[in-house]
């Protein structure tokens, strides 16, 4: 456990995460207070890169839940491996008349449970604790919105067959959401909360040059200051940070040690990810593009 906000950011650092002191203090009051954390923002600001680093710093697992339309208990906390259970039954059947709490005992027992991340995070077995990621909240339904108060409260889950599953070390749970809608108040309670926006030219280029050491410092500088200006720009989806990591690494890999027209042109379906963004920039706007990135760079990289 970090002993300091310092210490923290430095060992985000040291995994290659670029953190101001404001995400840094809401984390290391979440890990001092076991209280969850909910990130907020735009699709690409890091919310999920820094759950990953956070176990990395932390030197424990990160376990990952993936939120959708439809999710249910069986694929977030836990199912009953039937198949097995039903084989087993068989087995006890063979060997004589059956006692029917023997037989609840031995079919709804640990070696039949399948742990989902939930179930996971929570597990008292666990030698250390976790870090929970709950990836894009808002995309998953009202209802399992509300099963998560229970684990968010109270890190247990209560499972009919063999009762409560208590954490022994709470694990630290990080909720990010995109806000494609509101999530609810109630589980926002539970939880601290830190929106993230999009970085500052000075931090952004600070984190490609972390995550894309091999990039020149004028190709760096200049495709921050392009993907700046592209999201002052009236566009479909706007680019986030790992486009602008992502279009650094391509222009880095065809060999290019600074931005010219042919090469933006070349490379714009690696930070616009809709035809009608990408329709929008060809011809003259590419040009105009490089003119105001000029002038937003410091030193006119």
């Amino acid at each position: 456990m970090p002993a300091s906000i310092p210490e923290l950011q430095q060992r985000l650092a040291e995994q290659r995460y670029v953190s101001d002191r404001g995400l840094a203090v809401s984390l290391f009051i979440a890990l001092k207070l076991g209280r969850p954390l909910f990130l907020e923002g735009e699709a690409g600001v890091g919310k999920t890169a820094l759950a990953a680093a956070t176990a990395a710093a932390l030197g424990t697992d990160l376990i990952r839940l993936q939120c959708y339309e439809g999710l249910d208990i069986s694929h977030a906390v836990y199912e009953w491996d039937y198949p097995r259970q039903l084989l087993e039954l068989r087995l006890l059947e063979a060997g004589g008349p059956l006692d029917r709490t023997v037989a609840h005992q031995a079919l709804y027992s640990d070696a039949f449970l399948l742990k989902r991340p939930l179930l996971q995070a929570i597990d008292p077995a666990r030698a250390r604790p976790a870090v929970l990621l709950i990836d894009e909240i808002d995309r998953a339904d009202e209802e399992f919105e509300g099963y998560l108060l229970e684990l968010l409260a109270e890190f247990q889950v209560t499972i009919p067959e063999i009762g409560t599953v208590r954490a022994t070390e709470r694990p630290l749970v990080i909720l990010t959401s995109n806000r494609t809608r509101e999530v609810h108040d109630a589980l926002k309670r539970r939880c601290l909360y830190q929106w993230l926006e999009y970085p500052s030219f000075e931090k952004e280029l600070a984190i490609v040059r972390v995550r894309v050491p091999e990039a020149s410092a004028q190709l760096a500088a200049q495709v921050t200051s392009l993907a700046q200006e592209l999201r002052t720009q009236d566009l479909y989806k706007v680019p986030g940070v790992s486009e602008t990591i992502d279009w650094v690494s391509a222009l880095v890999a065809l060999g290019h040690d600074r931005v010219n027209e042919q090469a933006i042109g070349e490379t714009l379906g690696v930070v616009l990810k809709a035809r009608e963004d990408v329709d929008s920039m060809r011809g003259g706007r590419v040009s105009e593009l490089l003119a105001r990135a000029a002038g937003r760079a410091p030193g006119g990289a």
